[in-house]
């Protein structure tokens, strides 16, 4: 069974989502398209890298993820393919790639697949579509591009690690509204050594104790985890953490571990 994902940021109030998927229908009408979001803000790459990051390993093998993010037509970017743990890529060369994989994909091509020039404003539906189509059959990487080493580098915002102390910051706000950071439950472990520990947010708001899951407190009382990304989560047991609490992607948090 052939799969093609689809991570965008165009929506669903315009007809730019069904274009795409027309497109792809049209090239191969018995492949199963999954999306995995069309919500990502607009040309938001972090975030696109975030959501797929934590998604594509669900998919079997051989699935072709495509990424349309920041995807209008630019002479300067790159239009890339790449394998990576067993999945295919298609998108944009525009740092994504570099934020998606932990390390160097086993293939990468650059697309030589020609232009049409009705669809000049809108790669998705044309190079994109015949890309993921043509990998989505069974067709090989260079078949549809040329070998290339490199890809562009786009930095992520790191914690901070001092000698009892973490600082991170939130990378992601989900649709239940718990509050993600670019703390890592391997970071955590690896400074905390079993200490006790506070986490420090906002002005005076803090929790001492990591939970095991969203109701091991009362509902509408603060708590903190490692959720489905393994990443440290803010949340409200039933409640809006990102609102009531007043974090918002770019804040800063801080743990501190005794003694």
């Amino acid at each position: 069974m052939a799969i093609i994902t689809l991570t965008t940021d165009l929506g669903y109030k315009d007809f730019y989502q069904a274009a795409l998927k027309g497109s792809i229908l049209s090239l191969a009408p018995n492949v199963t398209l999954v999306d995995i979001t069309h919500d990502i803000s607009a040309f938001n790459i972090p975030q696109a890298a975030f959501v797929l990051k934590n998604a594509f390993n669900y998919f079997p093998k051989g699935s072709v993820h495509l990424i349309g993010i920041d995807s209008v037509f630019n002479q300067d970017t790159r239009y890339l393919a790449t394998r990576y743990k067993g999945h295919f890529f298609v998108g944009s060369d525009n740092g994504i790639f570099s934020l998606l994989f932990d390390e160097a994909p086993e293939e990468i091509v650059e697309l030589n697949i020609m232009q049409d020039l009705k669809f000049l404003h809108f790669p998705l539906t044309d190079i994109f579509a015949k890309a993921a189509c043509h990998l989505a059959k069974g067709g090989k990487l260079k078949e549809i591009g040329l070998p290339v080493e490199d890809l562009e580098e786009k930095m992520s915002l790191q914690p901070v690690i001092e000698r009892n102390i973490i600082r991170g910051s939130v990378i992601y706000v989900d649709i239940f509204q718990n509050v993600i950071t670019n703390i890592t439950k391997d970071l955590f472990t690896r400074i905390q050594k079993n200490r006790e520990f506070t986490l420090f947010f906002r002005r005076n708001e803090s929790i001492s104790q990591l939970s095991w899951h969203y109701n091991e407190v009362p509902e509408g009382e603060k708590l903190c985890l490692f959720g489905i990304s393994n990443h440290l989560e803010i949340a409200i047991n039933k409640g809006n953490a990102s609102g009531l609490l007043g974090l918002n992607v770019g804040d800063i948090v801080r743990i501190e571990f005794y003694p």
